[in-house]
């Protein structure tokens, strides 16, 4: 395996910097963004190696149980923020960090448990990596359904009263708008699964082989994650839809846009 310096890390800032350079020639109005954005992601990749080197090494279910549930707690805060309406209050952060729990963490269970088999089943160097691609895809799947279905039923606000008005459920005056957000939030996960080994190499098999794992080795590990996150992110977007389309009405089947943010 080739190291990298610090050195070869600022070079590779060049090609970031490159593109804000020609965004701002562009007037696209990203280059600060993209600018922060490319330092924070590094800085934040970088203390995660930190963490890691003490988190990997430990033997204690609770110092993993810990950091599991800081990076559900992060990236239920993430996918609330990509909403430009999201549920207001606790409601947004709590439907996406139940929804990313029941989907995310129960298929990196799976995953250890009866899959890859590592002992104890908790082993830090296979369950925090592996979790980490999952609620990392999930996250993103929650976000653009849970966004999908919040913008949709405020645009249909009219229709949807109209069909309660005339006697249906709350279930089934939305029932078509929550049927197009879960797909809408599935479309990243199919673009990947169509694309894998044809247009792109998968980011882990891409890693390994860097690291010089045998291939063979390298293809396996990445079907297995690629069916992993495609249960999780597919479980993750349904929980996400059905738990923000039942916020979204009362227990007298009213529709309540004001538990809506914004």
């Amino acid at each position: 395996m080739i190291s990298l310096t610090a050195a070869d890390l600022a070079l590779s800032f060049l090609a970031v910097a490159a593109l804000a350079a020609a965004s701002w020639a562009a007037r696209l109005g990203v280059a600060r963004q993209l600018l922060w954005l490319a330092v924070r992601a590094s800085a934040q990749l970088l203390l995660l190696g930190l963490v890691l080197r003490f988190v990997i090494g430990s033997t204690s279910l609770p110092v993993v149980a810990l950091m599991a549930l800081v990076m559900l707690l992060v990236a239920a805060r993430e996918a609330r923020r990509r909403q430009r309406r999201p549920l207001a209050g606790r409601s947004g952060y709590v439907v996406s960090a139940v929804a990313m729990f029941l989907s995310s963490f129960l298929c990196a269970a799976f995953a250890l448990v009866v899959v890859m088999g590592p002992e104890p089943w908790w082993t830090p160097r296979f369950a925090i990596p592996l979790l980490g691609m999952l609620l990392g895809n999930t996250m993103n799947g929650v976000a653009l359904s849970a966004e999908r279905l919040t913008g949709s039923v405020v645009a249909s606000r009219d229709i949807i009263e109209q069909r309660l008005a005339l006697g249906e459920s709350r279930e089934r005056a939305i029932s078509g708008l929550v049927r197009e957000s879960a797909r809408a939030g599935l479309i990243p996960i199919f673009n990947s699964m169509a694309a894998a080994g044809i247009v792109s190499l998968p980011g882990m098999m891409t890693g390994q082989i860097l690291a010089g794992a045998p291939v063979g080795e390298a293809v396996r590990y990445q079907v297995m994650i690629l069916l992993l996150i495609a249960a999780g992110t597919g479980f993750g977007v349904l929980a996400s839809v059905r738990f923000t389309a039942r916020r979204l009405f009362d227990d007298r089947h009213r529709l309540r846009l004001d538990r809506l943010a914004g």
